[in-house]
C-alpha cells in the first residue's frame, strides 16, 4: 500500500510522538510512505532515519491556542495552495490512502478522490474551527480513528458512527516495573507547561502535602511552547509561586521513563478539554500509580485499581498524603495493577495493530471496525 500521510507539525508532541511509533509497523508490512509537515521541525529527520520519504508542505506556523483573526485569514488564503501541494503529493507517489494526522489539514484535503483517515488526538472545541473540520469531514467521506470516546464524540456530528472508532493510544514499556523506591518519597508531574496541564494546582496540591509530610519531594518535568506566550507568562507564574516548596524543575525531557522511575506518585491536575495524556499510559507501563483530575478523556484511562481520580485540589492531596502514608503492600499493588492495565490496553503493539487494520479497512472502502471485531 501507498501511503500519504500529513501531520500539521513537524515539532514534537503526542500525535507525533504516535506517529513516530507507527511508521516501523507500516515498513513491516511493507508499506510505502511519504510523510508531508509543514515547517523545518526535528520530525524531518527522524522520520527520513527511520526510511521514510519526507517532503515539506505550506501549514502555518499560527499562533499556538485560540487563532487570531489574522490566523484565520492567512489559513483561509493558505488553503487552496496547499491543497494543490497536497494533490500533487498524491498524484505523484499514486496514494491508496491519505492518513491525516491533524485537523487542521482536512480542508485542503476535502475534495480528493482517495480514501482517507483522520486520526484525531485530541478534543476540538464546538467553534468555527471544529465546523470546517467537520464539514471537510463530510466532503471527504473521511473514516475517523478517535483517542478515546470523549473525543470521538463532536466528529459524529458530521461522519457515520460505523466509520468512527475508538483507539487508545499506545506506548512501550519497560521490562519491568520500576523498583519501590526507598528514601523520600517524591511525586512528579509531567507535561507541557500550560494553564490547561495545571501545573498551579500541583504546588497547590504540593504545598498541602508538604504540611502534612515534610520530608516529601515534587519535581515539575515539562516546557512551555517556544511560540506560546501565554504559556510563557504561566511558567514564570509557576515558578514565582513555588518558592518555599522543595520542588525542582527539569525542563523539558525526552526520557520520560527514567524520570517515572525516580517518582512514586505521578498527579496528572489537567483541566478543561483533555483527551487521554499520554503520560498517564506511560506511567501505568512503568506501574507508577496515578492521581488525576477526572477531565475530558481521563477517566477513560484512568480506573479501577490502578489509579484514582479526584475533583479538588483538597481531594487530590488528602488522595496523595494517604497513599504515602499507607502499607508497603497497598503502594505493590497498585503499582501491579498500573502494569497489568498497561499490558491489556495500551501496549504499542496493539496499538499499531488496531491502527493498520483500520487503515487497510478504510483503503478497501469497509467499515472501519470490520476487519478489527475479531
Amino acid at each position: 500500500m501507498r501511503l500519504l500521510i500529513l501531520d500539521q507539525f513537524s515539532d514534537p508532541g503526542g500525535a507525533q510522538q504516535a506517529l513516530v511509533e507507527l511508521l516501523p509497523a507500516m515498513r513491516e508490512r511493507g508499506w510505502h510512505a511519504t510523510v508531508g509537515m509543514p515547517g523545518d521541525g526535528p520530525l524531518f529527520e527522524q522520520i527520513a532515519a527511520l526510511g521514510f520519504e519526507t517532503a515539506r508542505i505550506d501549514c502555518g506556523p499560527y499562533r499556538a491556542g485560540r487563532k487570531s483573526p489574522l490566523d484565520a485569514l492567512r489559513f483561509l488564503i493558505g488553503t487552496p495552495q496547499l491543497a494543490w501541494q497536497i494533490r500533487q503529493l498524491a498524484k505523484r507517489i499514486r496514494a491508496d490512502l491519505i492518513y491525516v494526522n491533524g485537523p487542521r489539514l482536512l480542508p485542503a484535503v476535502a475534495g480528493l478522490c482517495v480514501p482517507t483517515v483522520f486520526h484525531s488526538h485530541s478534543y476540538l472545541g464546538a467553534g468555527l474551527a471544529r465546523r470546517i473540520a467537520g464539514e471537510a469531514l463530510c466532503r471527504t467521506d473521511a473514516s475517523v480513528i478517535a483517542a478515546c470516546r470523549f473525543v470521538s464524540e463532536p466528529w459524529t456530528r458530521f461522519v457515520p458512527r460505523e466509520r468512527v472508532k475508538v483507539i487508545y493510544n499506545g506506548v512501550a514499556g519497560p521490562p519491568r516495573a520500576v523498583e519501590q523506591r526507598r528514601g523520600e518519597p517524591r511525586i512528579g508531574c509531567i507535561g507541557r507547561i500550560a494553564p490547561e496541564k495545571g501545573q498551579r494546582e500541583f504546588l497547590r496540591v504540593a504545598s498541602l502535602v508538604h504540611r502534612a509530610l515534610p520530608e516529601c519531594r515534587f519535581v515539575v518535568c515539562g516546557a512551555p511552547l517556544f511560540s506560546d506566550a501565554r504559556a510563557q507568562r504561566y511558567a514564570t507564574q509557576v515558578r514565582r509561586e513555588a518558592v518555599g516548596l522543595p520542588v525542582e524543575f527539569t525542563g523539558w525531557v525526552s526520557d520520560v521513563p527514567a524520570v517515572l522511575a525516580g517518582i512514586d506518585l505521578l498527579l496528572v491536575p489537567s483541566n478543561g478539554a483533555e483527551a487521554t495524556t499520554r503520560v498517564i499510559l506511560e506511567a501505568h507501563a512503568a506501574g507508577v500509580p496515578v492521581i488525576a483530575f477526572p477531565s475530558g478523556g481521563i477517566p477513560e484511562v484512568v480506573a479501577g485499581a490502578a489509579g484514582m481520580l479526584a475533583d479538588s485540589v483538597e481531594q487530590m492531596a488528602g488522595l496523595a498524603i494517604d497513599f504515602l502514608m499507607g502499607p508497603a503492600e497497598r503502594i505493590e499493588r497498585m503499582s501491579q495493577a498500573a502494569r497489568d492495565q498497561w499490558k491489556c490496553r495500551f501496549a504499542l503493539e496493539r496499538y499499531r495493530q488496531e491502527v493498520l487494520a483500520t487503515i487497510e479497512c478504510a483503503a478497501l472502502g469497509s467499515a472501519v471496525g470490520e476487519l478489527t471485531k475479531a
